[in-house]
C-alpha cells in the first residue's frame, strides 16, 4: 500500500525537495523515501501539503479535473461583507482566467491558530477578517487573486483541508503517516484511509478542531 504524508508546512518553506540556498524546503522535515508533493502551496502559505510515492494516486489528488476540494483559512485586510463573499462564491474573472464557482462564508478568528514566524504585517487603522473558502481547482495564487480582486488583500493563508485530509493534530514542521488501500477502479473518493498510531516525535501539540463542523451563526 503507498503511504500518504499529511504534512503542515511552515510560512517560509519551499515545497519542494531540492535545495536551495539559504531557504527551507521539504527536505528539512520530511525524511521519507521518493515522496513527493501531490499540489504544491507558495512559500508564502501556510498549511497542509499531502505527500505520496504513488505517481498515480498523487495525479488523482492534485488534477482539477478530479474536483478534490481544498478548503483554506484566509485573514484578509478589510471587513468581509457579503457581496464580497458572494462575488467568490460566483467566480471572478482574473484576467487570464475565469474562477469556478467556490464555497466561501465569514468565520471568526480560529482560536487554535499558531503564532505565524515573522508575523503578520497589519496596518493600525485597518481592520482584519477571516474566511473560509472551498475551491475545486488550484491555479496559480488563486486564493490572493480572487480576494485582492473583490478588496480584500490577503494576509495569511493556511490550507487546512484536501478532501478529507485535514491537519488536525499535526503542528507546524511536523507530518502524520497514513496507510491507504487504492481500489483497482473509482475515482479518488473511493481511497480507504487507515489511520496509524502518531509517532510522537513528529506530531505533538493540540487537536486542531475542523471549521467546517462549527454551528453556523
Amino acid at each position: 500500500m503507498p503511504p500518504i504524508v499529511l504534512f503542515n508546512k511552515p510560512y517560509g518553506v519551499l515545497c519542494q525537495f531540492s535545495a536551495q540556498a539559504g531557504r527551507k524546503t521539504l527536505k528539512d522535515f520530511l525524511s521519507q523515501p521518493d515522496i513527493y508533493p501531490a499540489g504544491r502551496l507558495d512559500a508564502d502559505s501556510e498549511g497542509l501539503v499531502v505527500l505520496t510515492s504513488d505517481g498515480p494516486l498523487q495525479h488523482r489528488i492534485s488534477d482539477p479535473a478530479n474536483k478534490m476540494p481544498k478548503t483554506y483559512l484566509v485573514q484578509v485586510e478589510g471587513v468581509a461583507t457579503e457581496a464580497a463573499l458572494d462575488q467568490l462564491r460566483s467566480g471572478i474573472a482574473l484576467g487570464d482566467f475565469m474562477s469556478r464557482e467556490a464555497k466561501a462564508r465569514a468565520i471568526d478568528e480560529p482560536t487554535w491558530l499558531w503564532l505565524r514566524t515573522p508575523p503578520v504585517r497589519v496596518r493600525r487603522f485597518i481592520p482584519t477578517s477571516w474566511i473560509e473558502v472551498t475551491l475545486r481547482e488550484g491555479k496559480n495564487r488563486q486564493i490572493r487573486r480572487m480576494t485582492a480582486a473583490v478588496g480584500l488583500p490577503t494576509l495569511r493563508l493556511i490550507r487546512y483541508a484536501v478532501g478529507d485530509w485535514t491537519l488536525e493534530g499535526i503542528d507546524p514542521g511536523h507530518w502524520r503517516e497514513l496507510a491507504i488501500e487504492v481500489p483497482y477502479s473509482g475515482g479518488i473518493q473511493n481511497v480507504a484511509l487507515k489511520r496509524q498510531p502518531f509517532r510522537a516525535r513528529h506530531v505533538i501539540g493540540r487537536a486542531i478542531p475542523h471549521p467546517l463542523k462549527r454551528k453556523k451563526p
